[in-house]
């Protein structure tokens, strides 16, 4: 049977463990100024690379470039079709996708916030 002493370092360190996992920042995506049916820029509040896009019913994603930092830009012939999907690479974490978290009719100027933590 445990000893008190041990049930409470365990407690401790779970808690730790706990606090250090909720650290970080609510990655969140702002559709930028000159987005419209054909281009979609979105502004991130964290540093991320290698964005994609996935358009709804598509069966791929779709590469944005990277403007000035945290600046992602799709520029596309044809209207745009929301809601969009993201997906996403963070430094040393690997890729996160965000399924529809850009809605049909963004306008500029909006934030949508995830629930990822980075």
């Amino acid at each position: 049977m445990a000893s008190s002493s041990s049930l409470l370092l365990a407690a401790a360190v779970l808690a730790a463990l706990l606090a250090v996992g909720s650290c970080g920042t609510a990655l969140t995506f702002t559709v930028g100024e000159g987005s419209s049916s054909t281009s979609l820029k979105l502004v991130t509040n964290v540093a991320i690379s290698e964005v994609e896009v996935k358009e709804k019913g598509a069966p791929d994603w779709t590469e944005l470039k990277e403007s000035p930092t945290n600046t992602w830009t799709l520029d596309s012939k044809a209207p745009l079709k929301g809601p969009f999907s993201v997906r996403f690479a963070v430094k040393n974490a690997g890729y996160r996708v965000v399924d529809d978290v850009i809605p049909a009719e963004f306008k500029a100027g909006s934030v949508y916030k995830t629930s990822i933590q980075i």
